[in-house]
């Protein structure tokens, strides 16, 4: 076979994603060259090809039903991806979108009717407005403190029947509440029940007597004093800054100042008292 010779020489010069060996070289027909092209990656079927960069109003793969059509910044069509796929910028999808394995974010938001943000440190937002309201079917189980609109963090729910712990970051249950008021609140109710009336006998110009016993008010309440009684005399009220009581025994004394209620007790008067007595 005869020899091709040229008249003018070839050159190939590197373009953009090909590398040609030798490049920019006179290239004569005279003698045999090896002239290799390569694209810096391999493009086989089972190849991982990587693009850098990829531009274009339009590009389609695949005619058949599983086409992959990209135009502009919007990808129609169905198609299989195996591996890592990173996006660096936005990603838009106006469709569903189903995840098979694991979603890893550094920040979760959904907005629909209602606002949810899921923050990377682990905390949650779950609406936007006062009036929203989020409703849950099923138990919740806290370790953390509960909140309402900003006041002191509630750290429990209590059964504690004593109330002995006095907190302020507990809230009681109504067995709690019940228990106590049944076991704590007896004795100030039959207390505060007690009213009675006596009627009493002179003993002299400054005292009258009742055969009678003053009611004791429970532990914790203030003492029973002349200030949780009423005095009358031949149906007329006594004034209290007058008077004075005492128990003495099985009588209860009324004493009084003569000098500042302005009279003295007589033997026909007629002493009525009523207030806090045992019976």
């Amino acid at each position: 076979m005869a020899n091709l010779i040229l008249k003018n020489p070839l050159i190939f010069q590197d373009g953009v994603g090909v590398s040609i060996d030798p490049t920019d070289t006179e290239l004569f027909a005279i003698q045999r060259r090896t002239v290799t092209f390569t694209i810096g990656q391999a493009v086989g079927s089972g190849s991982s090809v990587v693009f850098s960069q990829l531009t274009g109003s339009k590009v389609q793969v695949d005619s058949g039903s599983n086409s992959l059509i990209l135009s502009g910044n919007t990808i129609t069509g169905s198609f299989t991806h195996t591996g890592d796929l990173s996006i660096s910028s936005y990603f838009s999808c106006s469709n569903d979108l189903t995840i098979n394995g694991l979603l890893v974010a550094d920040e979760f938001r959904a907005e629909l009717t209602q606002s949810v943000t899921l923050f990377r440190s682990g905390s949650t937002q779950f609406g936007d407005t006062i009036d929203d309201i989020h409703t849950r079917t099923g138990s919740m189980a806290t370790t953390g403190s509960l909140s309402l609109n900003g006041g002191t963090a509630m750290l429990e729910i209590s059964d504690d029947t004593t109330l002995a712990d006095l907190s302020i970051t507990s809230l009681i249950t109504e067995n709690a509440i019940k228990s106590y008021t049944d076991n704590n609140t007896t004795d100030f109710q039959t207390y505060a029940r007690k009213s009675f009336a006596h009627t009493g006998s002179f003993v002299n110009v400054s005292t009258a007597s009742f055969t009678a016993a003053t009611a004791s008010a429970p532990t914790g309440y203030t003492g029973t004093s002349e200030e949780d009684f009423m005095f009358f005399i031949n149906g007329m009220i006594m004034e209290h800054d007058s008077l004075n009581v005492q128990q003495n025994d099985s009588s209860f004394l009324l004493k009084v100042d003569n000098s500042t209620i302005g009279y003295n007790l007589e033997v026909n008067d007629e002493f009525v008292a009523f207030g806090k007595f045992n019976s």
